[in-house]
């Protein structure tokens, strides 16, 4: 792991692990993201961002995930599974509805989850509960695996079925991994700062969260109105009970950061002004309009992680109410902020203008949260219109040509391009819209859309803006 990813002259990729292409209704770690992954080191990037990996939840949304160790298990490939002879080839062929379609979770699960449970008969039958890398996964991550496998296991499946899957999912994110590593990638996580009711987490240890005696939330999680929303984020999420993790010395904590930097290179944290102060909800609200900002003790735990496990390559995603308190937390740890593009053109003295950007931040266009760049530019009013027009000298055609230009040229050492502001794609290709609940984390790459055309436009910008790096 590297220390200084964010301290040198970079570009990245955008791109959730569910949106690579393949044939089996998701995204996983098959070839489709070894594609992505060689795409990247071509186009002259040396990062790629990802969204949450941990089990989906309500929604499907990644911000909800069921776990904050285990992995998806629709992100298994079940072409590798293939390779190693754990299902036959012929259970590879899908319907057709499946192949390279916007992301469907049902359909993907009703389609995957019967080659899982024939992967896992055949392992058992060869004698792969006995193999000495199985019971030494079993036997590593014996701290959250067990407490996974029980409550994934509620589907009615044997828990050691659970076992299996993450055994194999490690293997693969490891062998993605190793091939980001040759290629000179850097992987980039995404940490959500709270974690789902509904989940192993709250389920082994309810005592790390503010619950009813009846497990109910006192408080949940959102953000109040804003430019997203009139009625506010409801996240819906517990908050933590900070006393117990104190005492702890914050050790749950401790082991999720240290399991996501056993997976990645770094990790943006979700929602870093959670770390300061955090929007408290009372758990019977129907919207986030009414809560209150309380303290966290996010100085204590962030002092706590960096003892016991070094120096932490984090982006603070500290958008939204951020302070000056807030900022203090930021730049006491050395963590670069987030500046995006999309943010600064409304008036004529924003933080976010290019010009304005420190080295030490990341800069996007938008983020997941974000519209893509054409929407964005659709729904702009004329004087940000006009504004933006002036210092990109953008074609109205492509503005999202101009966008990653600004992007690239910013002083920020980091630069990270949403794969469909990369690929200037519309409105209609978005991730997801803040605050609503359905018709997100759908998006897709089409086959054959990362080009060569593409790629080497982008290695091109990377060389003129010094963010290439002739090593790889």
């Amino acid at each position: 792991m590297t220390t200084c990813i964010f301290n040198q002259r970079r570009a990245g990729l955008l791109v959730h692990l569910s949106s690579v292409t393949g044939t089996h209704g998701i995204g996983d770690l098959g070839p489709g993201a070894f594609q992505v992954a060689n795409w990247i080191a071509a186009s002259g990037s040396t990062l790629w961002q990802m969204l949450p990996i941990g089990p989906v939840g309500k929604g499907d949304s990644p911000y909800s995930a069921t776990s904050s160790f285990a992995i998806e298990p629709l992100f298994l490939s079940l072409e590798i599974l293939a390779r190693e002879k754990l299902i036959a080839p012929s259970a590879l062929r899908a319907p057709s509805k499946l192949a390279h379609k916007k992301t469907n979770y049902a359909k993907a699960r009703a389609f995957k989850w019967p080659r899982f449970h024939q992967a896992f008969a055949n392992f058992v039958a060869d004698g792969g509960m006995r193999r000495g890398d199985f019971q030494k996964f079993l036997r590593l991550n014996a701290s959250w695996l067990n407490g996974w496998c029980d409550f994934a296991a509620q589907d009615g499946n044997d828990p050691l079925l659970h076992a299996f899957l993450q055994f194999q999912l490690a293997k693969q994110w490891g062998s993605l991994r190793a091939h980001c590593q040759k290629i000179g990638v850097h992987l980039i996580g995404d940490l959500p700062i709270f974690v789902s009711l509904d989940s192993a987490d709250v389920r082994d240890r309810p005592d790390l969260f503010r619950l009813n005696a009846k497990g109910k939330p006192d408080v949940v999680t959102g953000v109040p109105p804003d430019c997203f929303s009139k009625n506010g984020q409801l996240w819906e999420h517990p908050h933590y009970r900070w006393a117990t993790h104190k005492h702890d010395n914050f050790a749950w904590w401790i082991s999720r950061v240290k399991i996501a930097l056993e997976r990645f290179d770094a990790l943006r944290i979700d929602h870093f002004v959670g770390l300061k102060q955090a929007y408290e909800i009372p758990g019977a609200a129907k919207t986030a309009r009414h809560g209150v900002w309380r303290p966290t003790p996010g100085r204590e735990l962030l002092t706590a992680i960096q003892k016991k496990l070094g120096t932490l390559p984090l982006i603070a995603e500290d958008l939204g109410a951020l302070t000056p308190a807030v900022e203090k937390l930021r730049d006491d740890f050395n963590l670069p902020g987030i500046k995006l593009l999309h943010n600064a053109f409304y008036a004529a003295n924003s933080s976010d203008l290019p010009h304005r950007h420190p080295a030490h931040c990341v800069v996007y266009p938008g983020t997941h949260d974000n519209d893509t760049t054409r929407g964005w530019w659709q729904g702009l009013p004329r004087a940000a219109r006009v504004r933006f027009t002036e210092i990109s000298c953008a074609n109205p055609k492509c503005p999202e040509q101009a966008m990653i230009r600004l992007a690239y040229a910013s002083p920020s050492n980091t630069a990270i391009i949403a794969a469909q502001d990369a690929l200037g794609l519309a409105r209609r290709d978005r991730m997801n819209v803040p605050g609503v609940s359905h018709g997100n984390w759908s998006w897709r790459l089409e086959p054959h859309a990362l080009t060569a055309q593409t790629a080497e436009m982008l290695r091109n910008l990377a060389v003129d803006c010094g963010r290439f790096d002739p090593k790889h």
